[in-house]
Parts: structure tokens; C-alpha cells; sequence
């Protein structure tokens, strides 16, 4: 009975790890560049920025309530880091057809609405998120300049307050990566909204 037991036990730790690995990149691989339109109808793609010292390459959309409370820190970082090197790639990994809020004109709407500045991109057809990994909205993967990744998860740990954030991921992954060092944490849980597909 024991012995039952403790494989029962063992088997669902296996799957419970297994569970918070939903393929993609991870801290230490070469991400893909890609090619994807931007609200102003340009194609975009990482290798565009040839004196980036790296990317904040985050996946994100118009609908979801934790994008929504994180657009105002992306614009921050943005406007903190480009200067540095290190731009923000937004991404909107989501199928319109499931969740029109999401369109491509109505990404193009709201990057006008917030004034971003940094490029919008469409995931038309759905193939970088899957490369990437990415399940949430919003989702970061931080780059350097060799397309290495050095951090996913959450911009922060406070979706909800940005004024009781404690611990700012992104920002302490790019301090590290000044330092020649590999920022610790590496990786945390990305909070946020399913990304949308059809089933």
C-alpha cells in the first residue's frame, strides 16, 4: 500500500512540474527573430535594431484586464531603457477571430489611444508565441543582443498596484546584465490572461 501510495505521490509531483513547462524557449536559448507588422503597417523584426544591447520582447494584447494594468509600465520601460539599448517588442499573440478585441485595427486604435513607443506587432497566424513559449498576456522574454534569453516571466510582482511593486523583474534582469552578470531571479510565473487560440 506504501509503495502504491508513494508512486501515486511521485507521479503527480512528475506532472505538476511538468505541468508549468509548456515548451517554447528557455533562460540560455537563441530566440527566433521574426518578421511581423506593425500598427503602421511596417514589418518589424529584431535584427531592424542593429545598436540593441538586447529586448524586451513582450507578448500582450488589448482585452486582457492584467495587459491593460501593465501598459503604462511597458511605455516606462520603454522610455527608460530604449535610451540604454534594451527597446520594448510588443507582441499580440492572439487569434482575432476568437477574441475581436484583439484585431488588427484595433490594436492600431489603442497604440493610438496610449501613444506607445514601441512598436505593436500582429502574431498573424499565431507562429512566434508557440516559438517562444508564451502562455500569458503580458509574457517577457528578455533578450541580449545575440538573441540569448535572459529572463521570462512578469514585468514585476504587482499587477494590480504599481505603486506597491516591491520586486521590478525586468528591470533588475537588464541592472545584472550591465554588470556582466545573469539576473536572479532568471525566470518567474508570467501573470495575465490565457492567450487566446481556437481550440
Amino acid at each position: 500500500m506504501k509503495n502504491i501510495l508513494f508512486t501515486i505521490i511521485t507521479l503527480a509531483l512528475i506532472g505538476s512540474t511538468y505541468s508549468f513547462d509548456h515548451g517554447g524557449l528557455h533562460v540560455g536559448d537563441t530566440a527566433p527573430d521574426f518578421e511581423l507588422m506593425n500598427v503602421d503597417g511596417k514589418m518589424v523584426s529584431l535584427s531592424d535594431y542593429e545598436d540593441a544591447k538586447g529586448y524586451i520582447v513582450t507578448f500582450t494584447c488589448n482585452h486582457c484586464p492584467y495587459a491593460v494594468m501593465y501598459e503604462d509600465r511597458l511605455i516606462e520601460l520603454h522610455n527608460k531603457f530604449a535610451a540604454q539599448g534594451y527597446p520594448v517588442i510588443a507582441i499580440n499573440p492572439n487569434d482575432p477571430e476568437v477574441k475581436p478585441g484583439d484585431s488588427f485595427e484595433n490594436m492600431i486604435v489603442r497604440a493610438k489611444e496610449k501613444a506607445f513607443p514601441f512598436p505593436y506587432l500582429m502574431d498573424k497566424g499565431q507562429k512566434i508565441y508557440p516559438m517562444y513559449g508564451a502562455t500569458k498576456t503580458p509574457h517577457v522574454y528578455l533578450l541580449n543582443n545575440d538573441l540569448v534569453v535572459k529572463y521570462i516571466g512578469a514585468i514585476d510582482d504587482n499587477a494590480q498596484d504599481a505603486s506597491a511593486v516591491e520586486e521590478r523583474y525586468v528591470e533588475m534582469a537588464i541592472a545584472a546584465l550591465e554588470k556582466g552578470m545573469d539576473p536572479d531571479p532568471s525566470s518567474t510565473k508570467a501573470v495575465g490572461c490565457s492567450i487566446k487560440t481556437k481550440k
